[in-house]
C-alpha cells in the first residue's frame, strides 16, 4: 500500500460497501481478476484483509490505488478533508428507506412526526454515516408534511461497535425511549420483523427522488488522483468492467438476489423486501446533470450539519472522461463478442477509445 509512481502498479484495490454495487458483482464473477491478471496485476479487496491493513483507507480514501463505491457521506467527508479523490461515477440504487413506529403507535403519516422523538444513532467510528443517514432521512419523511428536523425532538442513541445494523435504535425504539426510527436495506427488513416495528412512512413510495436523497443515494464511486492522473487507462478499465456488471446484472437476476444475500448478510426476505424494483438501470454508472445536482443537495445537508470539514464543489470534483472512455471499450467489447457468435455481422473496429488521451 504505498504511493503511486510512473511506473506500472501491480496490485489495485477496491472497496464496497455491504450493498448493491456494480464493484460486488464484478468481484463475485471473477471479473476484475480476469481484466488484470494477464499484466500481473492483482485486483484485491480491502474487505479480505485484515483490520491492521485496511485500517482506515474505506472511509478515508488515503490508498492511491483504491477504488471506492459505496456510501456518499464518508466521499464527501474524506475529500472535505483534502483527500485528493475524483468522482467517476454515481449510480441511483432504490433500496427500502423507511421510517419505522411501534405497532401499537398508531403512527401513519409523516405529519404525525411533528414532535415526536427521533432515535439519531451514535457511533465511535471516524465519520458518523448512520448518524449522517438517520438526520437526512427523517430530514425527507418530514419535508412531506412542510416540515423539518427543528419540528421534531432528536433522541441521540449509542450504538456499540460492533453491534447489528439498526439494533441499538430499534431496541430504544421498543423500550419506548424513542418514537420513530430511519432504516434502509435488507438487513433492516429483517430487523423490523424481529423487533415487530411496522413502517410510518414508507419512502420509496414518495415520487420525489429528493426525498430520498442520502448515503447510498446517489452511491458514488471514487479513485485517488494519483491513479487517475498517473494511469488513466486503468481506471477506465476498471470501469468497463464495472460497465459490463451492471449490464449483465438485469439479464441474471436469481444470480444477482445471490449476491446481494452475500453482499448485504441478508436472506432472501431481506434481500427481496428492500431490493423490489431491480430494473435495468439499477446498476447504471454515469455523471449525469440530475445525479450530480442530487449529489450536491447531499453535500449542502452535509455541511449544514456539520459533518464536512468544509464544503465540496461536486461538479468540480467529478470528471466524467473516464466513464466516457469505459463506456466505449466496453461497447467494442461487446461488438467483438457479438461478431464472434455471428461472424457474418460486420466486424468491430480495432481502434481501443483508452487510446484516446486523457484530458
Amino acid at each position: 500500500m504505498t504511493a503511486l509512481t510512473g511506473a506500472r502498479p501491480d496490485e489495485l484495490w477496491f472497496t464496497r460497501c455491504p450493498v448493491p454495487t456494480a464493484t460486488g458483482i464484478a468481484a463475485d464473477l471473477g471479473l476484475l481478476d480476469a481484466e488484470f491478471a494477464a499484466e500481473g496485476i492483482t485486483v484485491r479487496s480491502l474487505q479480505d484483509v485484515s483490520a491492521d491493513v485496511a485500517a482506515d483507507h474505506h472511509y478515508t480514501h488515503a490508498l492511491p490505488g483504491l477504488f471506492r463505491e459505496g456510501g456518499n457521506v464518508p466521499a464527501l467527508w474524506a475529500r472535505s478533508r483534502g483527500e485528493e479523490t475524483r468522482l467517476v461515477g454515481l449510480t441511483w440504487i432504490e433500496e427500502r428507506q423507511a421510517i419505522l413506529v411501534r405497532a401499537e403507535s398508531g403512527i401513519a403519516s409523516p405529519e404525525q412526526l411533528r414532535g415526536l422523538r427521533l432515535a439519531v444513532p451514535r457511533h465511535d467510528i471516524a465519520i458518523d454515516f448512520w448518524r449522517a443517514m438517520a438526520l437526512h432521512g427523517f430530514a425527507g419523511a418530514l419535508s412531506l408534511a412542510g416540515a423539518t428536523l427543528a419540528d421534531a425532538r432528536p433522541v441521540e442513541v449509542p450504538a456499540a461497535r460492533g453491534g447489528g445494523q439498526w439494533e441499538a435504535e430499534l431496541a430504544a425504539l421498543s423500550r419506548g425511549v424513542v418514537d420513530a426510527v430511519y432504516v434502509k436495506g435488507a438487513l433492516a427488513v429483517e430487523a423490523a420483523v424481529r423487533y415487530g416495528a411496522v413502517v410510518a412512512v414508507d419512502l420509496d413510495a414518495v415520487p420525489d427522488r429528493a426525498v430520498r436523497i442520502n448515503n447510498g443515494t446517489p452511491r458514488p464511486i471514487t479513485v485517488h488522483h494519483e491513479l487517475l492522473d498517473h494511469h488513466p487507462e486503468l481506471v477506465s478499465r476498471f470501469l468497463a468492467v464495472l460497465v459490463e456488471a451492471a449490464d449483465w446484472a438485469p439479464e441474471h437476476p436469481a444470480e444477482v438476489a445471490r449476491i446481494l444475500g452475500a453482499e448485504t448478510g441478508a436472506g432472501a426476505f431481506g434481500v427481496a423486501g428492500a431490493y423490489r424494483e431491480l430494473g435495468p438501470d439499477t446498476l447504471r454508472i454515469d455523471l449525469s446533470a440530475e445525479r450530480l445536482d442530487l449529489l450536491a443537495r447531499q453535500e449542502r445537508f452535509l455541511f449544514a450539519q456539520g459533518f464536512l470539514a468544509g464544503p465540496v464543489d461536486v461538479p468540480a470534483w467529478a470528471d466524467p472522461e473516464p466513464l466516457r472512455l469505459a463506456r466505449e471499450l466496453a461497447d467494442v467489447r461487446a461488438r467483438a463478442r457479438a461478431h464472434a457468435t455471428h461472424p457474418n455481422d460486420p466486424a468491430p473496429s480495432r481502434i481501443s477509445p483508452l487510446e484516446v488521451p486523457h484530458e
